[in-house]
């Protein structure tokens, strides 16, 4: 049987999210470390959720999950846009920075209230104005004057795509969490990624398939960003999602989460010796200044109705 739901102190909980963004921050830097090591987009993507998807299965055997049909179909839907979200995601990072690839993903906390309203959700005025501030922080982010497309390049549009995929994923994810059991739809999903992947790279040629991926697992640097977005970045980080977001509220899980292209910058300048322009940095910051305006703003206008109604 599955335990019923143990409460956790909030400052544990906001911690343990803040956390999560920042390991997933530092999981750009090393998908990068893997790349140039040697492994292809899709042995990278196999590798990850097929060894995470073994360790939920078994995690799933232990909590004894009540597992039903429904639940299942709804796991497959979802891994099959997780499927895209990370071939996007590693794929743009082969022709994008790792500061960049983490603030345009980011988007994904604008993409999310503007996609539910395909739903019937109501879309808050500050979703939209937030949008509309994010555009301008990712021009200034991307745009390098003279140079084509306006410094666009194929990483740039296929993280934006991953960015807007993970929108939907992150509103159906709720949809169906009302309904189905959280631990069978993660393992599920995470088990479909893997699954999917190792098919289509099983079928790709050359050095886009499993060619080298021997010789790049015998590289210590590679193993080590192997573990980290397989133990840290994919493990960890969904449980922590799962547990510790239910003890806060979605504006407080939102805001804690931007610690992810904050902490993947910070890597990127000092650790990976990404040079970003002042223009650049600008656009970053803006970009993180949205998302705090689009949850931030609903949050302090509800608790100021709330107050009001109880004057």
């Amino acid at each position: 049987m599955v335990t019923s739901r143990k409460h956790i102190p909030r400052p544990i909980a906001a911690s343990t999210i803040v956390l999560a963004g920042v390991i997933w921050g530092g999981s750009f830097a090393a998908m990068q470390h893997a790349l140039q090591g040697g492994l292809s987009v899709g042995a990278l993507v196999s590798l990850r959720f097929t060894i995470a998807a073994a360790a939920l299965a078994v995690l799933a055997w232990f909590m004894r999950l009540p597992w039903n049909r429904r639940a299942v179909v709804e796991g497959v839907w979802l891994g099959l846009l997780l499927t895209a979200i990370f071939w996007l995601q590693v794929d743009g990072l082969r022709y994008t920075t790792t500061a960049k690839s983490a603030f345009i993903t980011g988007l994904y906390v604008m993409f999310t209230p503007l996609i539910a309203t395909f739903w019937g959700e109501h879309v808050r005025w500050q979703h939209a104005a937030g949008a509309a501030l994010a555009t301008v922080g990712l021009y200034a982010l991307v745009h390098v004057p003279g140079q084509p497309w306006g410094g666009w390049n194929r990483g740039d549009f296929e993280t934006l795509l991953c960015s807007a995929i993970c929108g939907v994923q992150i509103v159906l994810t709720s949809r169906y969490n009302r309904r189905s059991n959280t631990w069978i739809l993660l393992t599920v999903q995470v088990a479909v990624v893997g699954i999917i992947s190792a098919v289509i790279t099983a079928v790709l040629p050359g050095a886009y398939g499993f060619q080298g991926v021997a010789a790049a697992l015998r590289k210590p640097d590679v193993l080590a960003s192997i573990a980290y977005i397989t133990a840290l970045a994919t493990l960890f980080c969904f449980w922590a999602m799962n547990t510790m977001q239910a003890h806060l509220t979605s504006t407080e899980a939102a805001v804690m989460f931007t610690s992810e292209p904050v902490a993947a910058a910070v890597i990127s300048i000092f650790w990976l010796h990404e040079a970003m322009r002042p223009t650049q940095l600008l656009g970053g910051a803006v970009i993180v200044l949205a998302m705090l305006f689009s949850e931030i703003v609903p949050a302090i206008q509800r608790r100021a109705a709330v107050s009001e109604a109880t004057d």
